[in-house]
Order: structure tokens, then sequence, then C-alpha cells
């Protein structure tokens, strides 16, 4: 069950969401509205491998804002610290920033339980489009749960966002 506005207001006022800095104005019926960071790392080279530390490169974005282009992976960080250890957060691109072409996240939309960050978003582009710092880029959901609830401790635990892929300290097992 998705938590409506009234819902998210109880549950932030009572501490089972963080949202830090709340803004109530990015308040909707049944999500609120992030905005992008400053801090932007990219991979330095195109080709990637999933069993190694691949190298980036970081940057801070001023006010002029960061031309986002296609075929190329843009990790930045959210403005606010968002999380739950009660509320399944689920992120999403807002419909103004999809209908610019702009993807805010590859396929991780589901923040785990516990993990209460500024979020990594995965930016990607239909065409070249300009973002800046500050602007509302997506929205989060908070979802109910059922079952015990067990609380996030994977590899991402207390990194500072933006993070690169850290894909190659899992175990890769021969099938």
């Amino acid at each position: 069950m998705i938590l409506t506005r009234d819902g998210i207001q109880q549950a932030i006022a009572s501490g089972d969401i963080i949202i830090d800095p709340f803004v109530p104005d990015r308040l909707g019926p049944n999500s609120y509205d992030f905005s992008l960071g400053t801090r932007c790392k990219t991979y330095k080279h195109l080709e990637l491998d999933s069993r190694s530390h691949n190298l980036t490169e970081s940057c801070e974005i001023d006010e002029r804002g960061i031309v986002i282009t296609p075929n190329r992976l843009f990790l930045f960080n959210t403005a606010e610290r968002i999380g739950s250890a009660r509320y399944v957060p689920v992120i999403r691109g807002r419909s103004s920033v999809a209908r610019l072409g702009l993807f805010i996240h590859i396929t991780a939309d589901l923040i785990d339980l516990g993990s209460i960050n500024q979020l990594t978003l995965q930016l990607h582009s239909v065409s070249p489009i300009r973002i800046y710092p500050g602007m509302a880029i997506g929205q989060v959901t908070f979802w109910t749960v059922k079952g015990e609830i067990e609380l996030y401790k994977g590899k991402y635990s207390g990194r500072t966002s933006p993070c690169e892929s850290l894909s190659y300290l899992d175990a890769f097992h021969d099938n």
C-alpha cells in the first residue's frame, strides 16, 4: 500500500520517514519531489567491467548546470537525505523531466529499508539536456511492508553519494 500526502506527513512528523531538508510544497498527493544535488561522477572509460573497480571522475556542478549527453552515464547525488526503516521508498522520474528525454535511474528504483542517505541517481538522456542543481528531478513514494523488517546492511551502507558501482565486490559463482 502506498502512503498518501497525509500519510507521508505523519510519518515525517513521527520520524518514520526521513527527508532532509524537507520542503512541504514539494509534497504531492502520494509522493515527494526530490531535487538534484551538486556532486557528479562519470566513468573514465566507456567500456565498464562488472568484475573490476571502474575508475571515475568527480566534479561539482554550479548554478550554470551541466549538459547530460547520450551514451554516457552520469551519477548524481540528491540534495536530500531520504529513507526509512519502516516504509520502502521507491524513486521515479518526474513526468516533466521524462518528457525532456531524461531517465533518472536505470533500473534501481527500490531503496532498501534502513538505507537513509543522499540517493545516487543514474542519469541517462535520449538527447543532450542541461540540468541544474536544486531542480526538482524525481519523486519518491513510500510503501508499507508486510512481514518482519530487516534493515539494509549492504555494500552501499555509509557511502557518500554519488557512489559508483561496487559490483566487483559481489561474489561471482560458476553455475
